[in-house]
């Protein structure tokens, strides 16, 4: 299996190197930009969902509790 996903990457790559470089741009930025995008969402959606978490938890404690 991994010796076929190995071909075929060494096959794309070869074809993407031997493109225009303007070409090569609009490819790869294709992928690279909805791939980091949707990374990006992923971390702000994690760090919201823990953020959320915290106050919840930080909201139980009495006010004279907390420290200043």
């Amino acid at each position: 299996m991994f010796d076929g996903v190995a071909r075929w990457w060494d096959g794309f790559e070869l074809w993407l190197a031997q493109q225009w470089f303007p070409a090569q741009f609009v490819l790869v930025m294709a992928v690279l930009l909805p791939l980091g995008a949707g990374l990006a969402l992923l971390i702000d959606r994690a760090v919201g969902v823990m953020a959320h978490r915290i106050s919840r938890v930080r909201e139980g404690t009495r006010q004279w509790d907390r420290p200043s």
